[in-house]
């Protein structure tokens, strides 16, 4: 018997297709580590021995034991272990991770870009040792990022507050936010004016003109209109010429990302988690590159399926040089590995995508558009004010444009007009306009962005964007991405403080760094004893130097201390910017961050519990409105009470029009509806963070199911059986895996 272990489920299952048919025996026997197996505690540096060389301590994922088990008692079995993870970093380490964990003598590493019954077929020919470069520099990027983590993030819950994090890649990223941001705020606009006349040709055709200049000055806009309605304007130059319109280069990771942001508008982590689904079934290539290369078979079969759709005239070969630096030629591009395949995929948005990735794959394989644009202008008689122009172009060979039409854009046709002809000015007008700030960047904007100043890398680019949603550091406004009052004030602070370690050219030095690990030109431990012991001297010069930020700044004169009528200072919260009185702590006047006043006042109770006869108040907290039973506990140590029973108030209820009924209705959650015929154990009915529920206690994973329509405070243990019953829904989310 022959193992081979792979990570994902959904692609043990195509693999064991493909390998049924390679070897008729049926030797092979495919498996899933669903992902890591081994990796470093959470927020535990002394899992990493600095002194001995930065030797991280590797602890099994919680809940994959039974998954090591599994392999463990296979692999003993086993002839032969094939270890065919992911053919990246990630996936190197998650190799020598199964190797290690499973005690694996001689396995062999096996890697395909695609996963095709031709590509498995030629991996299982040319095995391998894992790579011990490329593996130290995914490790060298872990321990990195955790220790600068631990590092930056301990200091700011002490100088800033508790509960914020900062990361290695994560903080260079919110700089860049915060910069374009500080732009738009320190921006100021100006009036200009656009004008534009309405025209009428000899030839009775209508022709929309725009004056060259936008002036800033009222007068300089009225006496262009004034001059066009004296003296009319006439044709003085008719200007038509070719151009050609190339394709862009296949699909990287980061190019995919900001075309199905631009195109279909999926976030980079859905975008990444479709690839994923549409890679491990077997239509494309692998998701994570930075090479535009495509290999010498599949250009070939591109060049085939173009004069086969389109015509022949259409097919023109094309070679591409990778222009990242770390991008390794050996991969290639995100394409189709079946490009016959007009249509794949299981679900509405990975066909979406799918098509996107064909329609570049085969429109870069094409010859060039061509395009004719045009220009007419015209003029006063006495030409004493600027010209006006219109342009337009019409495609006059679609070339590549045939596979990828949404690439196109809007023809525009000018009229037929000869220099000298005299137009018809029907209307001039001016429209007075502002200039505007630079927008906000998107993701997609930001990973443009990112990867133009060399920071982070194609598999780091969804989770970072991910890391900083997640913190609380930007909010999305549509697409854009703005910073929250906590992502300014880190930001700020670490600017400040780190300027260096979280500048462009460090950063991406850092960058070349680690991938020079990779192609084994640089020391793991040099490297990183390079980079921290400098951070962790400056790190503990800020701890004793740094002033903790206590406030952020006066408040407009306007708001005064609603107790002392003093002066206020803005501070931060967990909920964002708020106005506090200066002489806090003396004195505790707040107002929010509009200026509405804060009641400082202990709040009154609704009303008694009928049973235990303790008070009951509505609250706000954390995570919204919520009703308690009873006061907060006081004291410390053993001595402390137990904390008052608490429940959250339905979002679409009003705290203000809470009752004392209502209230003991949300307090009787969790309830205990019965126990299960089957397993004896209870079923209970409860509302958390993701709304109403029910679970079952099975051991050692309850069974919980989502409540859409059932009310959580009326259901009964017949209704609840019922809906226990029916198959569960897989919830749409990937498996962890660094991005």
């Amino acid at each position: 018997m022959k193992l081979v272990i792979v990570e994902s489920p959904a692609k043990a299952k195509t693999i064991e297709k493909y390998l049924g048919e390679i070897d008729q025996k049926g030797d092979f026997v495919v498996r899933a580590s669903v992902g890591h197996v081994r990796d470093l505690p959470k927020s535990n540096k002394k899992a990493i021995d600095i002194e001995g060389g930065f030797i991280p301590h590797y602890e099994v994922v919680p809940g994959k034991e039974k998954v090591i088990h599994e392999l463990s008692a296979l692999a003993k079995k086993a002839d032969l272990v094939c270890l065919a993870t992911d053919p990246d970093r990630e996936g190197e380490a998650i190799a020598w991770h199964l190797g290690q964990e499973l005690k694996l003598k001689n396995p062999e590493r096996i890697v395909f870009h695609e996963i095709t019954k031709e590509a498995i077929a030629e991996a299982l020919q040319h095995p391998r040792h894992i790579d011990e470069h490329l593996r130290y520099a995914q490790e060298a990027r872990r321990v990195l990022d955790r220790l600068v983590g631990y590092d930056l993030s301990g200091l700011i819950w002490k100088k800033v507050r508790y509960g914020l994090s900062a990361g290695r890649v994560q903080s260079p990223a919110l700089r860049i936010i915060m910069e374009r941001e500080r732009e738009i705020r320190a921006f100021i606009p100006e009036t200009y004016y656009t004008i534009t006349a309405q025209t009428t040709t000899p030839k009775k055709d209508s022709l929309l003109l725009t004056c060259s200049d936008e002036p800033r000055d009222k007068k300089v806009a009225d006496h262009i209109l004034a001059a066009v309605k004296q003296d009319g304007l006439a044709v003085s130059d008719v200007s038509e010429n070719e151009q050609k319109r190339a394709a862009r280069p296949p699909f990287t990771t980061s190019t995919l990302q900001q075309t199905a942001s631009s195109r279909l508008g999926l976030s980079p982590s859905n975008t990444m988690r479709i690839a994923q689904k549409l890679y491990e079934a077997g239509h494309i290539t692998y998701m994570r590159t930075d090479s535009v290369n495509l290999g010498v078979p599949a250009r070939a079969a591109i060049g085939a399926q173009i004069t086969k759709e389109f015509g022949a005239q259409y097919a023109e070969s094309r070679a591409f040089a990778t222009k990242s630096k770390n991008a390794q030629e050996a991969h290639e591009a995100i394409r189709p590995t079946h490009i016959e395949k007009a249509s794949a995929g299981s679900t509405p948005e990975q066909k979406k995508l799918y098509e996107l990735i064909r329609a570049r794959t085969l429109a870069r394989q094409m010859a060039d558009a061509k395009v004719m644009r045009a220009k007419i202008e015209a003029v006063t008689k006495d030409k004493s004010v600027p010209a006006f122009a219109a342009t337009g172009s019409r495609v006059i060979f679609d070339g590549w444009l045939k596979a990828d039409p949404d690439a196109r854009g809007e023809d525009v046709e000018l009229p037929k007009v000869a220099v000298g002809d005299a137009l018809k000015v029907n209307e001039v007008s001016a429209e007075e306009k502002q200039t505007t700030p630079p927008p906000r960047y998107t993701e997609a904007g930001l990973i443009k962005e990112l990867e133009k100043r060399g920071i982070g890398r194609p598999s780091t680019y969804a989770s970072i964007m991910r890391t900083l949603e997640a913190r609380g550091y930007v909010a999305k406004e549509g697409r854009s991405l703005k910073p929250t009052d906590t992502g300014d004030v880190v930001s700020s602070f670490l600017e400040a403080n780190f300027p260096t370690y979280i500048s462009d050219t460090f950063t991406a030095e850092m960058e070349d760094e680690l991938d020079q690990i990779a192609d084994g030109t640089r020391e793991y431990e040099k490297t990183l004893r390079d980079f921290y012991t400098p951070f962790l001297k400056e790190v503990k010069k800020k701890d004793k130097e740094a002033g903790k930020i206590t406030d952020l700044g006066p408040t407009p004169a306007e708001f005064t201390c609603p107790i002392c009528g003093g002066n206020m200072v803005f501070k931060l919260s967990r909920q964002g910017k708020f106005m506090s009185c200066a002489k806090f702590p003396e004195c505790t006047g707040a107002r929010t961050e509009l200026g509405e006043v804060i009641s400082n006042e202990p709040a009154k109770p609704i009303g008694t519990h009928p049973d235990s006869g303790e008070n009951i108040y509505v609250l706000d907290g954390r995570f919204g409105p919520y009703v308690q039973q009873g006061e907060m506990p006081e004291g410390k140590g053993k001595t402390k009470k137990a904390k008052p029973r608490r429940s959250s108030i339905p979002k679409e209820k009003n705290p203000l029009e809470v009752t004392l009924e209502d209230a003991l209705i949300y307090l009787s959650l969790p309830r205990t509806l019965g126990v299960h015929p089957e397993t004896g154990e209870n079923i209970i009915a409860n509302v958390g963070r993701f709304g109403p529920y029910i679970a079952h206690t099975t051991k050692p994973k309850p069974d919980f199911r989502s409540l859409k329509t059932d009310d959580v405070y009326e259901i009964e243990l017949p209704r609840a059986l019922e809906i226990l019953k029916e198959e569960k829904k897989r919830r749409g989310f990937a498996k962890k895996k660094a991005e």
